[in-house]
């Protein structure tokens, strides 16, 4: 039996008519609790991991809240969370030759594929029968790992902050800026304004835009989290200033700031919500051509907008899921060169992971929320924590 933290869809009912369903009351942590699971035997093709580092991830609190869809109920009742890790193995199956006793592993949240090596659905959310990694200890297929690279220049909280996001960032831009290209080419326009709202995908999207020489901005309430970003030279915008775009004057008033960065242009390739306030002020921001690209379901499943409109100024809206194994390792890839998070400051132990999530909710979170499982670290780590 190995520690680790459910979700039941028991606790999801008795919080809500607690609160009357009133999502905005209810608490997270209440519905987030350790647990006992117990690991399966290893298959030839299996490894067995001591999980070393975790970061919160929002579908959590989508879980918790059951405020899209009840994942838990449709699992059956319990899930057992957490989309991406870092390990150390402790245990390979007869036939895994990729990986041995003693490597430093990363996990990813990737799913059954369709045909072209796209998840269907996401492993430790609504993949059926999969187990996530916030526990002591997990058994996983060796396709669901990736080598840590230990020598990246990243710290380990730092490791820890992308097994899921860098992916994520990763097929975000590739796309947005393979639509744009379709529309208009290289030789036409070089380089191209890039804003990505608020957290961390965005930051690591944001990284790359300007590794490949584009001019970046990042549209954010959190003073840490864009002072981060202009030290590597993506300019800030305080989302705050604008009110969070709580009405048309807020986002129109975001739209001619915009216009002002960037000389009369606006956006090129918008990254967002495609839901919520930031989804107006992202069209708002577009320039003529621009993608607006986004991941994940926060605030909603639904989309509304101005087809017309859009049609109009030639604005294509694209929305993704998750990477193909090989863009997984692409983006493991970029470690340290390009992907630099930015990490909230304090590092949380494993009995707090349920705060974690609920602190990560309530934006106050200076940067990505890293919770430590294991008290003791192996060797191959100990030179990547930083001293506290």
């Amino acid at each position: 039996m190995s520690r680790a933290y459910s979700i039941t869809a028991e606790a999801i009912a008795a919080e809500r008519a607690r609160v009357d369903d009133d999502l905005d009351r209810v608490d997270i942590a209440s519905v987030i609790a350790l647990d006992e699971l117990e690991l399966p035997e290893l298959k030839p093709r299996d490894v067995k991991i001591r999980v070393l580092v975790v970061s919160a991830e929002h579908n959590i609190a989508h879980a918790a809240l059951a405020d899209t869809v009840n994942i838990t109920d449709m699992r059956g009742g319990r899930i057992f969370p957490g989309n991406s890790a870092v390990g150390e193995v402790v245990e390979v199956g007869s036939e895994v030759t990729r990986f041995k006793v003693g490597d430093i592993v990363l996990t990813h949240c990737n799913g059954e594929p369709d045909a072209y090596g796209y998840p269907l659905r996401i492993w430790a959310y609504d993949q059926p029968d999969s187990v996530g990694w916030y526990g002591e200890e997990a058994v996983v297929g060796d396709w669901q790992l990736v080598h840590a690279p230990l020598d990246c220049g990243l710290s380990l909280w730092e490791i820890g902050a992308l097994p899921l996001r860098a992916p994520t960032a990763y097929h975000l831009w590739r796309r947005a800026e393979g639509i744009f290209r379709v529309k208009v080419p290289q030789e036409s326009l070089a380089t191209l304004n890039v804003l990505a709202f608020g957290g961390g995908v965005s930051e690591l999207f944001l990284m790359l835009a300007k590794h490949r020489g584009h001019n970046a901005f990042f549209c954010s309430g959190s003073p840490e989290r864009r002072e981060a970003l202009e030290a590597q030279d993506i300019v800030g915008i305080d989302q705050k200033q604008f009110n969070r775009f709580a009405g048309r004057d807020d986002v129109k008033a975001f739209g001619k700031e915009v216009k002002r960065l960037t000389g009369g242009t606006g956006m090129h390739v918008v990254c967002d919500l495609l839901r919520g306030p930031v989804f107006d002020a992202g069209i708002a921001a577009a320039a003529r051509e621009g993608v607006n690209v986004s991941a994940g379901w926060q605030l909603g499943t639904m989309v509304q907008y101005n087809s017309a409109g859009a049609s109009t100024k030639q604005l294509t809206l694209d929305h993704t899921h998750y990477e193909t194994l090989r863009g997984i390792e692409a983006a493991t890839s970029l470690y340290g060169s390009v992907f630099k998070p930015t990490i909230h400051r304090e590092i949380y132990a494993f009995e707090d992971l349920p705060r974690a999530i609920v602190e990560m909710q309530a934006n106050q979170q200076t940067g990505i929320p890293i919770i430590r499982v294991a008290k003791e670290m192996p060797a191959a780590v100990h030179d990547l924590i930083p001293a506290s």
